[in-house]
């Protein structure tokens, strides 16, 4: 049978579906995934300091200025649409039994597309603090900020992006939704992540079921043990997905 039609039957079949996205599902919508992309030799260029030391707690605290410099150029997007994939999830809450999204993504593009349960693991470009007086702030207001290092219009202390930052830890409220929605689904969906980031990729250590779908141009190493492996681009694949539920 057509990989396809195979997943499809799994997903109509399912009473508990539960998708998991990574950088895959968005880079069709022009967000690179700055760990396989060019991004990080760029960044050595310029700087000469690893992603990972960037775009973490305690260099934001003393070198905030970098930090925002390589935020706003490789981690932001705020004219990015949401594209197949990201539609394709939304319109499966109504085709089958798709219970929610947990994404590794910072985008917000699948609640752009019409998906109501998303779990976003990394936190989000959208919503913005000050650090010193919690006032929130828009993702347009880090964008338009005057200055380099983006200050809260009411206390003058630094605002900071409300995603998950190295050497800082997942909400924990987020991560035990995840685990329980992983433990309570027959069929789990993973779109676009090579599943080698924990604690995103630790969640199918929770899976109890025995329908593990995986989407991705690479491989995984939970390849082996899934029932259908589709090494291709997460927007087509979705899009057949949904047209083969609506002939089932």
């Amino acid at each position: 049978m057509d990989n396809i039609l195979k997943a499809a039957k799994i997903l109509r079949n399912a009473s508990s579906i539960v998708a998991l996205t990574g950088a895959g599902a968005s880079t069709e919508s022009g967000i690179p995934d700055f760990r396989s992309s060019g991004a990080s030799t760029e960044n050595n260029k310029k700087y000469d300091i690893p992603v990972e030391v960037i775009l973490s707690h305690s260099f934001f605290v003393n070198y905030t200025e970098i930090f925002y410099d390589y935020y706003k150029t490789n981690l932001v997007y705020p004219d990015a649409e949401p594209n197949d994939c990201h539609f394709a999830l939304a319109e499966m809450e109504k085709l089958c039994n798709l219970k929610g999204v947990i994404t590794q993504n910072i985008d917000g593009l699948h609640q752009k597309a019409g998906s109501s349960n998303v779990i976003e693991l990394h936190g989000t470009t959208k919503l913005n603090y000050c650090m010193k007086c919690n006032k929130k702030f828009k993702l347009e207001d880090i964008c338009d900020a005057e200055q380099n290092i983006p200050l809260c219009d009411k206390c003058g202390g630094i605002i900071k992006p409300d995603v998950v930052l190295y050497e800082e830890p997942l909400n924990q409220k987020n991560l035990i939704d995840s685990v329980n929605m992983v433990k309570e689904s027959d069929v789990l969906l993973v779109i676009g992540t090579s599943l080698v980031v924990y604690p995103a990729a630790g969640l199918l250590n929770y899976y109890n079921g025995n329908n593990l779908i995986i989407v991705n141009i690479g491989f995984t190493p939970f390849d082996r043990s899934a029932n259908v492996v589709i090494n291709e681009k997460a927007g087509g694949v979705l899009k057949k997905l949904v047209t083969a539920l609506k002939k089932q």
